[in-house]
């Protein structure tokens, strides 16, 4: 009988456990860094898909888009087409940041960048800081 409680104690201990984690995960507040840095349109494309695919399952997930070096153009008034995604993306919650180092290279002003951007000093210094934040790291397109 005494093996027999500790069997059952263990298996309660390791039930409740379970539990307790599943829990855990499910109310764990996820944030994403994405970091894009490419030219290529159809990578703009993957990464608003990206986006939306991270949100249907975690509509409440911090979501930063860390854009610098030829990235720029997804963000470009009057030359990007993707304005309305990234809009509705915002809307969501996601945040678009643009580096000002690459705007300084590219001899690009803030003005010309869309409106609802915002801008860190260094993308990969932010892209470093969230990491060391706990922010999990994705390279965004493919």
């Amino acid at each position: 009988m005494k093996a027999f409680n500790l069997l059952l104690f263990a298996f309660l201990i390791i039930a409740s456990t379970e539990v307790f984690a599943q829990k855990h995960k499910k109310n764990k507040e996820h944030q994403v860094v994405f970091h894009l840095s490419t030219p290529d349109t159809v990578a703009y494309r993957a990464l608003t898909k990206q986006l939306s695919n991270v949100l249907s399952v975690w509509p409440t997930a911090k979501i930063e888009v860390v854009i610098h070096n030829k990235g720029l153009g997804m963000v470009l008034k009057g030359k990007s087409q993707f304005e309305p995604e990234i809009n509705n993306l915002i809307g969501q919650g996601v945040s678009f940041v643009v580096c000002e180092n690459s705007l300084k290279q590219q001899k690009l002003t803030k003005e010309q960048i869309f409106s609802k951007a915002g801008f860190v000093p260094a993308g990969l210094v932010e892209i470093i800081e969230k990491q060391e934040q706990g922010w999990s790291y994705i390279k965004a397109g493919f």
